[in-house]
């Protein structure tokens, strides 16, 4: 027994260790400063169009903006609930870390790759950070289900299949997909469900259902600094990556902005008559105000008009509601996926309303509607190259094919984190310091007395 401890206690230090050696090694023999943020010559190989922007880190919204959302608004998406709120922050910064310094190399190869070296700027951080935006929404559908351990080969693993998603959809299809509501919300929300899914242990799954409508003061502080962050930030994260720049941005923020304050005013519509309450509690609010957002990633930088990106936020918000209210148990009792932290219904959802919203505006793109905009949203259509009609198809096979690739990178990193080796149930002695719970092991019988005892995973 003690020597299952020691290893146990030892297991995610021992990993950390050696991913960050192997990172660091990647580093040194692969990763080079980016020329586009220097005065020198820029190969004519790399897009150095940003030159201007790479050279300043601190210019608001961009890089900021997105790191700041990064670790703040979607970390806290995950501690909402008391139960997991010590282990989901702490987790939420180690998947962090690490899924930051493995998307700049995975993504460095398919974009920022040259002569064998990859080149590193404010751009190649931006994208980083959106992989790692997906990675930390597919930990919201598993939390409390898998240990840190987990966790870091989930990160792995994704952001490698992330990475490659994006480089089919963006790079090789010419995909308008600018706020990530499929490389990001999309597939980040429907890999960690099919994670969820396989693994699914019959007559375990039986955690109390409170713990998804959890309540009480601190619960609600998290909510309202997520929320607040959300409200300041998310603009910004839909524009950062932008194929219009300076103040033709304008659309993407104000198209962002007019979805969430409706997303978040349906809300208040539809919350008094499916629960008992009054009113909305700051995680439905939270809830909403990711789905507003959410429907804008793909269709911000379109001609959605204001009136219109009104109706779609609030349709989304009534959505996301009645998702939560009536789906979410179907998914739990027919579908056999527990989803702790609700990400289907606050990303997944309205990931997929976002790019059928998207395609149907691509319908639009015309010289007359956009002026000289379409070149920059659609730069092939404005070439001649394709038709209208041939990208909105482009746009709308964009959806499978992400959720293709989600649901089988999901069912394969379901499969792997189900090795045996990799499932543990540390002591008793370490049950007290608990930071999230995990599901108990086939086999196992709960215990007794009466309390909770499904297996804990602790920060070992």
């Amino acid at each position: 027994m003690p020597e299952h401890t020691a290893a146990s206690r030892l297991r995610l230090s021992g990993l950390c260790f050696l991913l960050q050696i192997l990172n660091i090694l990647l580093f040194a023999v692969f990763v080079r400063y980016s020329p586009e943020g220097s005065a020198g010559p820029c190969p004519p190989q790399l897009n150095c169009s940003r030159r201007n922007e790479d050279s300043a880190f601190q210019q608001p919204p961009g890089f900021q903006g997105v790191h700041v959302q990064v670790l703040l608004s979607f970390g806290l998406l995950v501690v909402f609930l008391s139960r997991y709120r010590p282990g989901s922050a702490a987790i939420s910064v180690l998947i962090t870390a690490f899924a930051i310094q493995w998307a700049v190399l995975t993504q460095g190869v398919f974009h920022f790759f040259l002569n064998g070296k990859i080149y590193v700027g404010a751009q190649s951080m931006v994208s980083a950070d959106f992989c790692t935006a997906a990675v930390l929404i597919s930990t919201g559908a598993v939390l409390g289900r898998v240990s840190p351990v987990q966790m870091l080969l989930l990160a792995l693993l994704e952001v490698t299949l992330c990475t490659l998603n994006e480089y089919i959809l963006l790079s090789l299809m010419g995909v308008s997909d600018s706020g990530r509501s499929l490389t990001v919300h999309t597939f980040g929300a429907y890999f960690g469900l099919m994670v969820s899914r396989v693994l699914y242990q019959p007559h375990k799954d039986k955690r109390k259902r409170e713990e998804q409508q959890d309540k009480g003061h601190q619960t609600d502080v998290f909510a309202v600094v997520g929320t607040i962050y959300l409200w300041i930030f998310w603009p910004s994260f839909t524009s950062t990556t932008t194929t219009v720049h300076h103040n033709d941005e304008n659309w993407a923020v104000l198209n962002t902005y007019f979805s969430l304050v409706a997303s978040t005013v349906s809300t208040f519509i539809l919350s008094p008559v499916l629960y008992e309450e009054s009113t909305p509690r700051m995680v439905q609010i939270q809830d909403a105000t990711l789905a507003g957002m959410a429907m804008m990633g793909m269709a911000g930088e379109m001609l959605v008009t204001p009136f219109g990106a009104l109706i779609a936020g609030f349709l989304v918000g009534l959505i996301s509601l009645l998702g939560f209210r009536f789906f979410t148990p179907v998914l739990r009792s027919r579908l056999k996926i527990q989803d702790t932290c609700g990400v289907h219904n606050t990303h997944g959802l309205p990931g997929i309303l976002g790019a059928l919203l998207g395609t149907l505006l691509t319908l639009l793109a015309t010289a007359d509607t956009y002026g000289y905009r379409l070149e920059l949203v659609f730069p092939l259509v404005a070439q001649g190259s394709r038709t209208v009609a041939d990208q909105a198809i482009i746009q709308l096979s964009a959806l499978p094919l992400t959720l293709l690739l989600a649901g089988l990178g999901g069912c394969l990193t379901g499969a792997v984190l189900k090795i045996k080796v990799l499932r543990c149930s540390p002591d008793a002695q370490y049950k007290e310091n608990a930071v999230f719970r995990e599901v108990a092991e086939e086999g196992s019988e709960p215990s007794a007395s009466g309390k909770e005892e499904l297996g804990i995973s602790t920060l070992v």
